[in-house]
């Protein structure tokens, strides 16, 4: 992916270890990083652009500067960022999820002896839905000193653009691909949940919640703080048939909002009814026999079924 693709708006001048003041630099500790370590090394969890690279807070540049080894997802990624902000990192080391077990092992012997890692993946923080947990958990396990810099997320952007409520909410990483699966997980969620969908699978996803509660408030983000960001809101018939329609492009974050009260159990009853009756049970009794297990009226499934013509 070429640096046009990773940003809009002009190119800033670049930042470096020189521009930063000591209160700015990441993690203050007896450690300086390459050079005059008093004490065991450290690893510092760095929070990278999730599209725009100028979304990159000047911790995590000192850090990338400064670090003995930084451990990145995709290094040919990483590079694109170090050299936008003129950057030139002591050593990358890939550690992605093929590699995670023993690299992550080979890094704490590492900082054992005294180096400082930066971890980093190709966008967002370190862990959510991306490498990362074996190195941290080793880390703590062997008494390394961890310290996280917060910056860009793909989840929290898509929720505050989203609209709706995030008083409660959940985030879920991706989907299942399993249709009984996303169908539990979208219909009958409290609170407002938020996923990653491949571009791929989002108008089936679509389909299955626009099935079982075509009114449910939602909002697709896609390509978020990339030049050709979208975020379409609607609930979800409206957006199951716009996506059927017009196949997305780029990398989607779904926010789904949460079932209303008492309706879970009915959007998993009229899921369950219709698959029932396609499979050629009896709507009548499959209704009875589902409100049974759900808790929701035989009768409201049985009348939402013939709302859908069957």
């Amino acid at each position: 992916m070429g640096d046009d693709d990773l940003q809009v708006g002009g190119r800033p001048e670049p930042v470096g270890p020189a521009s930063e003041s000591i209160e700015t630099r990441a993690g203050e500790s007896a450690q300086t990083g390459r050079t005059g370590r008093t004490q065991a090394g450290r690893l510092l969890v760095c929070a990278t652009p999730i599209g725009n690279l100028q979304d990159v807070t000047l911790r995590v540049l000192a850090a990338l500067a400064e670090a003995d080894v930084v451990a990145c997802e995709d290094t040919r990624h990483t590079r694109v960022l170090l050299e936008r902000h003129g950057i030139a990192a002591a050593e990358l080391v890939s550690f992605h999820e093929h590699n995670e077990t023993v690299r992550a092992a080979e890094l704490v012997a590492r900082m054992l002896a005294g180096a400082s890692v930066a971890l980093v993946s190709d966008a967002g923080m370190p862990l959510i839905s991306d490498p990362g947990y074996e190195l941290i958990a080793g880390s703590i396990a062997a008494d390394v000193r961890v310290e996280v810099l917060p910056g860009p997320s793909a989840a929290l952007s898509a929720l505050v653009a989203s609209g709706l409520p995030v008083q409660r909410w959940c985030f879920v990483g991706f989907l299942p691909r399993r249709r009984a699966e996303l169908q539990r997980l979208l219909l009958a969620h409290e609170q407002t949940l938020v996923a990653f969908e491949s571009p791929r699978r989002l108008a089936a996803t679509l389909a299955v919640l626009a099935a079982g509660d075509p009114r449910r408030p939602m909002a697709v983000c896609r390509e978020l703080s990339k030049l050709h960001e979208e975020v379409r809101r609607g609930n979800a018939a409206e957006l199951a048939v716009h996506y059927a329609e017009h196949a997305p492009r780029g990398e989607v974050v779904l926010v789904v909002g949460a079932a209303p009260a008492g309706g879970a159990g009915r959007a998993q009853g009229l899921a369950a009814l219709r698959e029932l009756v396609a499979a050629g049970a009896r709507a009548r009794p499959a209704a009875t026999v589902v409100a049974r297990l759900t808790g929701a009226s035989a009768n409201e499934l049985y009348a939402g079924l013939m709302e859908d013509g069957q």
